[in-house]
């Protein structure tokens, strides 16, 4: 006599469902920590051309012999022969004000100061 012991290999409902579970939970702690890390890396970014556009600033300053009061314009510091090559863009979507040579330049999203 044979005994038939046939089984089917295969996954169960309910071992697939703690497989989605568990994935669902990794990336509800993980999507906001990518969030943040890339809002901090913009702000970063942000800031360090700020600080590009300051020392172009300063050095065009010193060069044209002009006051702490004077404004740059775009095109005194920025072209192929100039302090910077192209102006810098901010990674949030701001823009860049460039003021007078004692005032450090800004930008128009929050946080994004020097």
């Amino acid at each position: 006599m044979k005994i038939n012991t046939s089984r089917k290999a295969g996954f169960t409902l309910v071992e697939i469902m703690i497989v989605v579970a568990i994935i669902g939970l990794l990336a509800a702690i993980a999507i906001p920590n990518f969030v943040r890390a890339r809002q901090s890396s913009q702000t970063s970014a942000c800031i360090a051309n700020l600080k590009q556009i300051d020392g172009a600033k300063a050095t065009w300053a010193l060069e044209m012999k002009k006051t702490n009061l004077d404004t740059p314009t775009d095109a005194d510091l920025f072209g192929a022969t100039l302090y910077i090559r192209e102006k810098p863009q901010c990674p949030g979507g701001g823009t860049y004000s460039l003021n007078a040579v004692d005032t450090k330049p800004t930008c128009t999203v929050a946080g994004h100061t020097l």
